[in-house]
C-alpha cells in the first residue's frame, strides 16, 4: 500500500485486489447495474495472471479510505500496449509517432478484455460524490505526471458518469456497440413477430437446422452448472479465437474459467450444446453473465463447425432465456455485423481520455467533434438496416 493523506480521506493504491477485502470492495461496486466491476471477476483476472506486468496489464488500482472504511474505488491498469481494451487508438498513438510524443505508458481505467458499458468510479452511497470524484482525477493526474505516464484513460463508461467527467476536463470520443432491448416480449414468438416476413423465415430456418444436425439445446444457470463445464469452455474459447489468428482476443488463462466456478457462478448463464445420444459433453458452450435485468455475453466456441451454431448459442437461445427471465437489455459483446440481421441495434458508448502532453491533447480536441459525428451517422446508418417489419 502507498498511501497520501488528503483531508479527512486517506488515498491508496493497491497492486492487486487481494490487498482490500472482498465485502468492503463489494458494498461499493454491488449496488451498480454492471456486474464486472464485482471484486471476483476482477480479482480473478489477476489470480490467474492474465493480468500481470508481462502481458503488459499492471493493475494499479486507487482506494480512498475514511478511517477504515473503503468509501471509493477505481479499479486502474498501466499498459504499454493497446490491445484487449476493444477501443482502437492506434490512430491516435499514429499521430503522436507523427510528433515524437510519447504515447505509452498510459493509464486506462476500464473492465479487462470486457467492452462492456458500465465503468466508473465506485463511490459509497451517503458520501460526497462530487467531492470524491474531485479529489480521486485529482490523484490520478498527480499519480501519472509521477510516474512519467502519458495519459489517463477510461472506457465503456458509464453516460451518466461520462457527463460529470468531461467536467473535469476529460474528452468523450464516441464509440459503435450492438445492444439486444426486450421491447415487451412476453415470448420468442413475440420477439421474431417484430421482423419482416423473410427474416422471420431465416431465424425459423437457422433454429431448426440444429435439430436437423442433431444437435439440442440446453441452458445452465448458477449452481445448475455442471463443473465440468468450467474447464470445457477454455479449448471452445481458444479455437475460437484461434481461428481469427492476429486478430483474435485471447487474453484470458485458462484457470481464469476454472475460477469462477466457486467465486462468480451465481452471475454465470451457460448455454450449451449437445449432439443427439450424448448429453455429458458439450460440442459448443456459450457463457453469460447476468445481473438484474440485463444479460451479457462474453465467451463462446465449439469443437467442430457446426451450420448456424453460433447463431443459436450467443442470440437465440440467450434471447428466448432473456425474455422468459425478464430481462430487458442483452449486450452480445464486441463485433458482427451479422448481430443487425438477428435483431440487435447499434447504440453508442464513450471513452474518455486525457492527454498530458498539450499538443496532443489539442490535436484531438480540434478534431473529436467531426470524428463523433462521422460515428453517429454510423450508428444511425446501422439502424436502417435492422430488418424489423417497419424497416421492411
Amino acid at each position: 500500500m502507498n498511501p497520501s493523506g488528503n483531508s479527512s480521506y486517506n488515498v491508496v493504491w493497491l497492486k492487486s485486489l487481494a490487498e482490500v477485502d472482498r465485502a468492503q470492495w463489494d458494498a461499493l461496486a454491488g449496488p451498480l447495474p454492471t456486474p464486472f466491476l464485482e471484486w471476483a471477476w476482477l480479482r480473478q483476472m489477476e489470480i490467474s495472471e492474465s493480468l500481470t506486468e508481462r502481458t503488459g496489464w499492471l493493475p494499479r488500482h486507487l482506494t480512498v479510505w475514511s478511517h477504515n472504511q473503503l468509501i471509493a474505488a477505481a479499479p486502474l491498469y498501466i499498459k504499454g500496449h493497446s490491445a484487449g481494451e476493444f477501443v482502437f487508438d492506434h490512430a491516435w498513438a499514429e499521430v503522436a509517432n507523427r510528433f515524437k510524443i510519447p504515447y505509452y505508458p498510459k493509464l486506462v481505467g476500464m473492465i479487462p478484455f470486457t467492452p462492456m458499458v458500465g465503468y466508473r468510479f465506485l463511490i459509497a452511497s451517503g458520501h460526497d460524490g462530487e467531492r470524491l470524484t474531485g479529489l480521486m482525477v485529482n490523484e490520478i493526474e498527480q499519480f501519472c505526471r509521477r510516474h512519467r505516464i502519458c495519459s489517463s484513460n477510461f472506457l465503456f463508461v458509464d453516460p451518466h458518469w461520462r457527463d460529470q467527467l468531461i467536467n473535469y476536463g476529460f474528452i468523450g470520443w464516441l464509440h459503435q456497440n450492438f445492444v439486444w432491448q426486450n421491447l415487451g416480449y412476453q415470448s420468442f414468438d413475440d420477439y421474431l413477430a417484430a421482423f419482416n416476413s423473410n427474416q422471420r423465415h431465416n431465424i425459423k430456418r437457422e433454429r431448426r437446422s440444429l435439430a436437423k444436425q442433431g444437435i439440442t439445446m440446453k441452458i445452465f444457470q448458477g449452481d445448475e452448472i455442471p463443473p465440468a463445464f468450467f474447464s470445457e469452455i477454455y479449448p471452445f474459447y481458444e479455437r475460437t479465437n484461434d481461428k481469427f489468428g492476429p486478430w483474435g482476443c485471447k487474453y484470458l488463462k485458462d484457470s481464469f474459467f476454472g475460477g469462477l466456478a466457486e467465486s462468480y457462478r451465481h452471475r454465470l448463464v451457460f448455454v450449451a450444446a449437445f449432439e443427439k445420444g450424448n448429453s455429458d459433453s458439450p460440442q459448443g458452450l456459450s457463457l453469460l453473465v447476468t445481473k438484474g435485468d440485463q444479460l451479457f455475453g462474453r465467451y463462446w466456441g465449439c469443437s467442430k463447425e457446426i451450420n448456424n451454431l453460433h447463431f443459436n448459442a450467443c442470440y437465440y437461445s440467450p434471447i428466448e432465456w432473456a425474455i422468459a427471465n425478464g430481462i430487458k437489455r442483452f449486450d452480445p459483446g464486441a463485433g458482427g455485423y451479422h448481430k443487425i440481421r438477428r435483431g440487435f441495434t447499434a447504440a453508442g458508448n464513450y471513452s474518455l481520455h486525457r492527454f498530458f502532453d498539450p499538443r496532443l491533447d489539442q490535436i484531438m480536441k480540434a478534431h473529436i467533434e467531426e470524428i463523433n459525428r462521422l460515428e453517429q451517422e454510423h450508428i444511425d446508418a446501422l439502424n436502417l438496416e435492422v430488418p424489423f417489419a417497419r424497416n421492411a
